[in-house]
């Protein structure tokens, strides 16, 4: 895929790097915002019988729920558990606190606005796009 950030094109070495990258490439296309494109890599990998259409649940949620608040990338891999563990609302929401547990550590707070500001040096929101769908998916293979 051209919108990749690897420039080698080599195969993911994990399911994880390739949901990372995927929704990192949503990302570039520019037809997706970052919660739309974390929720489609991981249905894409973990719940493929989910319509694609599933993905509008999440069109208001990209920049802080165009607010500023709690980061798209965040609210994306929090719904895609729920489409990747439906059975399991506690396990759902142990993967969640890790999920935001995890971005408040990387980049200083799960707000958007902050988290964009300290994203700006380690590539912006397309590479913490890819950074959120690949820790989403690394905590469901745990």
């Amino acid at each position: 895929m051209f919108w990749l950030r690897k420039k080698d094109n080599a195969p993911a070495d994990s399911l994880a790097e390739q949901v990372g990258l995927d929704a990192e490439g949503f990302y570039r296309t520019g037809r997706m915002h970052c919660a739309e494109a974390v929720l489609m890599a991981m249905r894409n990998a973990y719940s493929p019988e989910t319509p694609q259409d599933v993905v509008r649940v999440a069109a208001g949620f990209g920049g802080g729920s165009n607010a500023g608040c709690l980061c798209g990338a965040v609210s994306g891999g929090t719904m895609a558990f729920g489409l990747a563990v439906r059975e399991d609302k506690r396990r759902v929401n142990r993967l969640t606190r890790q999920l935001h547990d995890w971005f408040r550590h990387e980049y200083g707070a799960t707000c958007c606005r902050i988290a964009t500001k300290n994203a700006k040096g380690k590539g912006g929101c397309a590479v913490l796009t890819g950074e959120v769908a690949k820790k989403a998916a690394e905590l469901l293979e745990e």
